[in-house]
Order: structure tokens, then C-alpha cells, then sequence
């Protein structure tokens, strides 16, 4: 979805500037999004590594359009306005930030579940706890995601109660094909059906379900 109306941008800067070459990313291939949205002036880059936009937060999706057309850049946004806060770093489940800006992915929930390949060892397993799926405690957690992010009125982003809450018994049971009818198109594809099935079984494990 946001690759279409990435495109639909694309269209419109062709459109304005005849002859210019676009290519859009959304979440894919080596851009690094987070540092590209700061220089184009959307927020800055927090203690845990997120953008924050000063009036939305930091619960935003990024999408790139590269283009050589000669467009007006916005300013950098320079400022840092974490300040002395620290409640992202202290509320991580697994003390997964070394320092400010630096994070160990070994630890980090959001990485095992979605990025790490293969079976967990017992460590791992036991730092996933009952998240099957990502984890965002150090952005619940941040000012300013509590003064303001507000929940999406767009219908198509509007959350799946299947994957906002799956069965974890039953996506544990599932196979291949049924996974791919089900979540097909869904975040859950990342991980895919083995990496989703082990994400059920240490919660399931983990929470004696």
C-alpha cells in the first residue's frame, strides 16, 4: 500500500519534471531512511534510534523516492530534542541499548523476531518473552509519542485483528500454505512461516500457554 502511493508521488515529480529518473523504497534495498529523513528536515534521530517527528512522534512509517530532479531540499533538522531523557534506554526489556544511539540487536526483540534467521538458543528465547512479533515498549514509553502519535483514521492502515492478536497455537500448527493464504502481503512474510512458527513456540514455551 505504501509502495503505490509511493509511486503515485514518483508520478507526480516526473510529471513536474520532465525527464527525471525515480525509484521509490519503502523499508527495502541499502537506503538508510532514518538518517535521509532528518536531512530532509522531518525530525530527528532519538536515544533509541528512531526518527521522532516533533509533532507526530516517532510511530510514522518512511518511504524514499530517489530522483535526480532538481527539486528545493528542506533544511537538515539539527536539533536533538531527547534532552537528558532516558525512559526509552531504561524501559528496554532486555537492556538492549549499550549507550544512547547504540544498540546490540542481539538482545533487541524487534531484531530476533523479524531479522534473525534460524532457532533461538535458550537466551534468546527467554528475551523474547511473550512478544511474537516486534517489539515497540521504547517508543510506548517516549514523550513524545505519549503527547502526540494518534491512532491512523486511514482505512488502509488500519490494524488486522489477526495479526494485531494472531493464535499463536494455531500459527504454531499451521503449514506453509496456510500461512501464505493467511498473512500473505502482511509484515508476518519477513520472518516468514518458520521464523513466525519459532516466535510462537518460545511464547507458548515461555508463557506455560
Amino acid at each position: 500500500m505504501l509502495g503505490t502511493r509511493l509511486d503515485q508521488l514518483a508520478t507526480a515529480i516526473r510529471e513536474i519534471a520532465p525527464g527525471a529518473t525515480t525509484r521509490c523504497y519503502v523499508d527495502a534495498g541499502p537506503v538508510p531512511e532514518r538518517e535521509l529523513a532528518q536531512l530532509a528536515g522531518l525530525g530527528w534521530i532519538g536515544k533509541n534510534m528512531m526518527l521522532i517527528h516533533p509533532e507526530l512522534g516517532s510511530f510514522t512509517f518512511i518511504g524514499v523516492v530517489l530522483t535526480d530532479a532538481a527539486l528545493a531540499p528542506d533544511l537538515p533538522f539539527e536539533a536533538d530534542r531527547c534532552g537528558t531523557c532516558r525512559r526509552c534506554l531504561d524501559a528496554c526489556p532486555t537492556n538492549a541499548f549499550v549507550a544512547p544511539h547504540e544498540l546490540d540487536a542481539r538482545a533487541c526483540i524487534s531484531y530476533l523476531t523479524i531479522e534473525h534467521r534460524g532457532e533461538f538458543t535458550p537466551e534468546q528465547q527467554q528475551q523474547v518473552g511473550d512478544w511474537v512479533f516486534g517489539c515497540d515498549v521504547c517508543q510506548d514509553v517516549c514523550p513524545w509519542n505519549v503527547s502526540f502519535a494518534q491512532p491512523t483514521a486511514d482505512p488502509d492502515l488500519a490494524p488486522r485483528t489477526d495479526v494485531a492478536a494472531p493464535a499463536l497455537r494455531a500459527l504454531l500448527e499451521s503449514d506453509a500454505d496456510s500461512f501464505v493464504r493467511r498473512y500473505g502481503g502482511t509484515p508476518f512474510t519477513r520472518p516468514g512461516h518458520a521464523g513466525m512458527r519459532r516466535n510462537a513456540a518460545a511464547v507458548l514455551a515461555g508463557t506455560g500457554a
